[in-house]
């Protein structure tokens, strides 16, 4: 494909679609699998992950799946599932393999069945992503099926992947027997500036031809491209993306600080404004730019008190000039 060609891609970097491929290690979201998995081994029952949109959920929610078929645990996984509570045992049992039936034969198969991996050693999980959709009669459901477990042990391991609105959920007075079981939170949230840094170059390097070495994104352009999407890595996806597009339509083979602007204006829905600020700042730097010529003007014009003042007007100008253009970086 003569776009990926370009800039030496074998695969695009900044895809919507989770690929565990092309996961960076944020240390928030390395501390939530472990911990997850800790959660698991130690038979938690339920737990919930919460984050708003675009703080790399569904990512971990995959990156969760894989781990867990690598131990050899048996893993049901539901998306966004809208359904009733007798609809929703349904989907589980399909998930593990299971026959399915009325509703009693469908809880006695699972029983049997979830009995049967805990005598082999092995973690039954039900991952549900983006649970908000579950509504709470599906959240109910979920607290019933937690029941299944023998004397000592939770039978069935729950984690809850969903946005706000899943907190929102749980803190309904209906609903407080199921908010009570839940024996982990997490909460994901925007990189930090170090980490959005990262993050850009990480995935080009990742999605690069072998043996291809070259920086297809400028510094400043990268550091456009991560404030401008708040830190977020969907929003950075999608500007990075954009930004890329736009030098390949140039013919240029690097993301310059005038692509990363062209993809930040195109996006005035997701991205905040950086147009603005620099303009701001650039105003500035003009009126300090006259104050130095002003100074100098008199430095030779005037009397050597005159002069000392036009020194020391010019040492305020440049170290304002320094200070304008940290903020224009920030």
């Amino acid at each position: 494909m003569p776009y990926l060609a370009h800039f030496g891609l074998k695969e695009h970097p900044f895809t919507l679609t989770p690929n565990t491929n092309q996961y960076f290690p944020i240390d928030t979201h390395v501390e939530i699998i472990q911990s997850i998995q800790f959660g698991i081994a130690r038979n938690t029952g339920i737990l919930k992950v919460v984050g708003d949109v675009g703080t790399g959920k569904t990512m971990l929610c995959r990156l969760l799946l894989r781990k867990l078929v690598e131990s050899n645990d048996a893993v049901a996984y539901l998306n966004a599932p809208q359904v009733d509570p007798e609809s929703l045992v349904s989907l589980v049992c399909a998930e593990f393999g299971l026959e399915t039936g009325s509703q009693a034969q469908m809880m006695q198969s699972l029983n049997t069945f979830l009995l049967e991996q805990h005598a082999l050693g092995r973690n039954s999980v039900l991952i549900v992503d983006e649970a908000q959709a579950l509504g709470p009669a599906g959240l109910e459901a979920v607290r019933l099926l937690s029941n299944l477990e023998t004397e000592r042990n939770k039978l069935l391991q729950i984690v809850l992947f969903g946005q706000s609105e899943l907190d929102d959920l749980l803190q309904r007075n209906e609903l407080r027997q199921i908010n009570q079981r839940i024996g982990f939170s997490f909460n994901t949230g925007p990189m930090t500036i170090a980490e959005a840094t990262h993050y850009i170059s990480h995935r080009v390097r990742t999605s690069r031809v072998a043996g291809v070495d070259f920086p297809v994104f400028s510094d400043r352009a990268i550091e456009l491209l991560s404030k401008s999407a708040g830190f977020v890595p969907r929003v950075i996806n999608i500007l990075a993306d954009k930004a890329l597009l736009v030098a390949y339509g140039e013919g240029g083979i690097q993301v310059t600080e005038k692509h990363a602007e062209a993809a930040i204006d195109d996006s005035p829905q997701l991205a905040r404004p950086v147009r603005m600020a620099r303009g701001w700042v650039r105003q500035a730097l003009i009126g300090l730019i006259v104050a130095e010529a002003v100074a100098l003007i008199a430095l030779f014009a005037f009397s050597p008190d005159m002069q000392n003042w036009a020194l020391g007007t010019i040492d305020w100008a440049r170290g304002a000039l320094v200070g304008s253009e940290t903020a224009a970086r920030e």
